[in-house]
């Protein structure tokens, strides 16, 4: 193997932390360097390997389809370079495992497995990040991330990849405790328009399936009070009204346990498909990764059971 004589460690950190942020300003204040100096190392990398790694739009520094590629063996050889140090050092060495999260699964399942995961495997640190399915799995895809929780990828963005189902995700309705709706047995669709209601934003991943909900029970030209999947949003527009809102069943069954908030009963459920874990097909999946996934399984049918 030929690895250029030029090329220094100093080259990897600069052009990673630059991919992390899509801006030469920020890598430079978080790398504690000056713009200009961070300008020079992507220049002296990119004549190196002999291809442009960024695409200059405007102010950002976007990946081109060869930094894309470079990115995955870049971010591969920062890992083991920090592991070989340790190792050198006589420490003992951490393993890390980097995750990217949906956010229905960021405020039950994960942090519940990653506590169980912890007590077996206290030197592997689990660096978790959350975000939009498609982000995350594009950061999976060019090696950013080991392993993502989340949605499957459609089928032409599955090369290269493997799925393991989770469980299928379901989409609810939720209101305050005491909520004057809770007083039957099951909901009057009908009533629903009656009521505000908090519907997912056009771009959120659950949208479609509350939008063909709502189309089935003959309130298609319904908008909605509020659009948003968030939990500290829709938790608080909830419990200070009589509102509504539609969410997926994993960003919101810690509240419902300890009865912060409350499921309203509806006569037809909403299925958003599958969630599951997407990790690349490479072989590279080890037993820290393997023995994380066996915690989500065993934390999915503990907490399915309790809700």
């Amino acid at each position: 193997m030929e690895i250029p004589s030029r090329l220094r460690l100093r080259h990897l950190r600069v052009f990673l932390e630059v991919a992390r942020q899509d801006s030469l300003t920020a890598a430079a204040g978080t790398l504690h360097v000056t713009q200009p100096a961070l300008s020079k190392a992507i220049r002296e990398l990119e004549d190196i390997v002999g291809a442009s790694l960024f695409d200059r739009t405007h102010r950002r520094m976007v990946l081109s389809e060869a930094g894309h590629r470079f990115r995955v063996h870049a971010a591969r050889i920062e890992r083991d370079l920090d592991r070989a140090t340790r190792a050198a050092r006589g420490a003992v060495e951490r393993t890390r495992l980097t995750l990217g999260v949906l956010p229905t699964a960021a405020t039950d399942l994960v942090p519940s497995a990653a506590h169980t995961f912890g007590r077996s495997h206290p030197t592997c640190l689990l660096d978790i990040t959350t975000g939009g399915n498609a982000a995350l799995m594009a950061e999976l895809r060019e090696g950013a991330l080991d392993l993502v929780v989340g949605r499957m990828a459609p089928p032409d963005d599955m090369a290269g990849l493997l799925f393991e189902q989770l469980y299928p995700e379901e989409i609810i309705a939720v209101v305050r405790p005491g909520h004057p709706l809770l007083t039957n047995a099951e909901t009057d669709v009908a009533a629903l328009e009656d009521w505000p209601l908090i519907l997912p934003p056009p771009a959120a991943l659950i949208a479609p399936p509350v939008r063909s909900w709502l189309t089935s029970v003959g309130l298609g030209d319904v908008d909605g009070t509020l659009r948003t999947v968030s939990l500290a949003v829709g938790r608080g527009a909830v419990l200070g009204s009589d509102a509504i809102w539609f969410i997926s069943l994993g960003v919101v069954s810690f509240e419902l346990r300890h009865g912060h908030l409350a499921r309203l009963p509806l006569s037809k459920p909403i299925f958003a498909g599958p969630l599951g874990i997407s990790r690349r097909d490479d072989g590279a999946d080890g037993p820290e990764m393997r023995a994380f996934c066996d915690c989500l399984q065993t934390t999915v049918r503990a907490l399915r059971g309790r809700i």
